[in-house]
């Protein structure tokens, strides 16, 4: 437990990290073109900033995508651990969709905080538990997907206009506060559902 939550942990950290530096990106494109229509940019001002761009995206991707797995790889032996620890009457879903609930649609606008929710109240050694702080980690997780499509559907446009980057940045900007308030979140949720899961499995085996 302890290793897949400390690799998911930094990752999640790397993952805001990349998130900074789109953001940055957005608003450089959007300051370049306000510049070139101005006259005061050149041609290789927006090769420069669409370079810029792919710099940061490129490997933001991947690390997003990794981290995705290896926090998966840790929700998975959490979940294990919490059916150990409450028995899997305490869980709401089948242990599938620990994986399954993040790409199922209109099911993935729940699910993925039920079964963190349900791991978190069975990991905890004393009862009852609030779950207050998943709820905080998920809610700006949520608002910042949504608003995460509506950047994407504005780049994905067949014109895109200095408007439109301007608002592509704003949200982006929004966007990012949110996943790092939800990244921090998370990171102390790992921690402490692995720390609590930990202490008890040791007391168990005593």
């Amino acid at each position: 437990m302890t290793g897949p939550a400390t690799a998911a942990a930094t990752l999640i950290l790397l993952v805001l990290v990349g998130e900074v530096l789109g953001s940055v990106s957005d608003w450089r494109d959007y300051q370049v073109v306000h510049d070139y229509k101005a006259g005061t940019a050149t041609i290789a001002d927006l090769e420069a900033a669409d370079s810029f761009r792919q710099l940061v995206s490129l490997p933001t991707v991947v690390v997003w995508i990794t981290a995705g797995v290896v926090f998966l790889v840790w929700l998975w032996r959490a979940r294990v651990n919490a059916e150990l620890l409450g028995g899997a009457d305490g869980q709401r879903r089948a242990r599938g969709w620990v994986v399954g609930g993040w790409f199922t649609p209109v099911a993935n606008l729940w699910v993925p905080y039920q079964v963190v929710s349900d791991v978190w109240r069975a990991s905890a050694a004393r009862r009852p538990v609030s779950s207050g702080l998943v709820m905080a980690w998920w809610a700006p997780l949520l608002v910042s997907t949504i608003i995460g499509r509506a950047v994407t559907r504005i780049y994905l446009s067949e014109e895109i206009s200095e408007e439109s980057l301007l608002s592509a940045a704003n949200l982006s900007t929004l966007s990012t506060v949110l996943d790092a308030a939800a990244g921090v979140l998370l990171v102390l949720i790992i921690r402490r559902i692995t720390t609590s899961q930990t202490q008890r499995l040791v007391q168990h085996a005593g």
